[in-house]
């Protein structure tokens, strides 16, 4: 009963507006035209011809019905004020253009034609207060929230890369929401035209190359992109920048926002490694090659490090035929022997140690065991200390890797998994 009554007030209060913005239409529509004909006749009002005058008044309750029924057909009793935007006044424009028209049209027709100036001035002081009074209405809101809302103690500063119309909805987003601990200190966009400007008092300080430099001079904690038709590459370019700055990073997900109008501070998603990447997301079918791996005989070299420890949890997982566990290091290869015995009791588990430079213990591992499937991970990958033993780093990561595939070639495994000799892609010291 409560919630009805609660319903029932807060209808009748906007019954109440509705009929307050009716009474003041009523004199409004009136009065602008009246205002006009007085300035038509240089604001004498023995000048104006008596016929002007008994016309208008005659022509007065038809043209105050027809504005009535056009503002209510144009929702401007329906509207929430608060939130009048480019919608709300879009409409006032139609109901405007639409009586003015009316008027003109059906004052000639009816009784007599007025001189030009006088729909003209009266048109215009009609717009400017229909207008007025509504979104007047909304700006006392808006400042009656900022004057009641407590001043943000700490705020997080917020850089916005975009000053279209997306990165305007973000930091109007910012300004107006109460819960929503952050300012937009500065905005950045590449169109030169716009640098040096504001948008809604927030500077646009320069291009994509001054990020760091705005940042720096800002203490910028936050930047939002909020360009979500700029393309793949635009947009890694942009990141990659922003990604040196160590602030805090979101962007807009897309052009579905922007077409919807859904551009909240909220709608922001933060940056992934994917975003950052220079070409599109590998995804790998992992269930092939489970099934590939089932009812296989598997071999790890390496396989008690941290890459061939991994390796044999997910292949014991998917019930291979036999797993070889093959490492020179007694006590990591001894760990995970322990951690999947316990773990799987039927697994058909081998560990061996040896050494994959040994070209007889890796021939003798092949011929007896017959490995299908070899995952060659034995490998040194800490630069630092191969840096300083290099000769160490060629003899097991490059023989030690030819002498593996070579046995697994001679001996006709299935295939031959090649997890890692370090990076070779523009390699800057030995171990590239």
């Amino acid at each position: 009963m409560k919630t009805e009554g609660k319903k029932r007030m807060k209808l009748e209060h906007w019954q109440k507006i509705s009929l307050g913005l009716a009474i003041y239409d009523i004199f409004v529509v009136n009065l602008s035209y009246a205002f006009a004909l007085w300035l038509r006749f240089d604001l004498r009002y023995s000048s104006i011809p008596p016929i002007f005058i008994n016309t208008w008044l005659r022509f007065v309750p038809i043209y105050t019905v027809v504005c009535l029924a056009v503002f209510w057909y144009m929702k401007l009793y329906q509207s929430i004020w608060r939130f009048a935007s480019y919608t709300e006044l879009y409409r006032v424009i139609k109901a405007t253009v639409i009586t003015v028209i009316f008027h003109a049209v059906a004052i000639t027709l009816m009784f007599q034609k007025f001189p030009i100036s006088y729909y003209i001035i009266g048109a215009l002081l009609q717009f400017f207060m229909v207008l007025g009074i509504r979104f007047s209405y909304r700006f006392f809101l808006l400042l009656r929230s900022r004057a009641v809302t407590p001043a943000k103690t700490d705020k997080k500063k917020v850089m916005v890369i975009g000053a279209g119309s997306s990165g305007q909805m973000i930091i109007r987003d910012i300004q107006s929401a109460k819960e929503i601990e952050d300012e937009v200190v500065c905005i950045i966009d590449d169109n030169p035209n716009k640098w040096n400007r504001y948008i809604d008092g927030v500077p646009v300080v320069g291009g994509r190359d001054e990020i760091m430099a705005a940042a720096e001079k800002y203490a910028v904690d936050k930047i939002y992109i909020a360009i979500p038709s700029a393309t793949a590459e635009q947009k890694r370019e942009i990141l990659n920048i922003c990604n040196a700055t160590k602030c805090e990073l979101k962007q807009l997900p897309g052009m579905y926002q922007l077409v919807t109008g859904q551009i909240t501070v909220s709608s922001l998603k933060k940056v992934s490694v994917e975003d950052l990447l220079g070409r599109d997301p590998i995804r790998a079918d992992l269930t092939e090659v489970f099934d590939f791996i089932n009812g296989k005989r598997v071999m790890v070299t390496g396989g008690g490090g941290s890459i061939g420890s991994e390796l044999c949890r997910q292949i014991a997982s998917h019930h291979p035929e036999m797993l070889i566990i093959f490492d020179i290091y007694e006590n990591n290869a001894y760990s995970i022997q322990l951690e999947l015995k316990e773990k799987y009791p039927n697994l058909n588990l081998v560990t061996l140690i040896g050494s994959v430079r040994d070209s007889r213990k890796i021939f003798s591992v092949f011929h007896k065991y017959k490995p299908q499937i070899v995952y060659h991970a034995a490998a040194h990958k800490h630069v630092p200390l191969m840096e300083d033993s290099p000769c160490e780093a060629i003899k097991n990561n490059a023989i030690g890797t030819y002498k593996t595939a070579y046995a697994a070639m001679v001996n006709q495994c299935e295939r031959f998994v090649l997890i890692s000799t370090d990076k070779a892609v523009n390699p800057t010291n030995i171990m590239g």
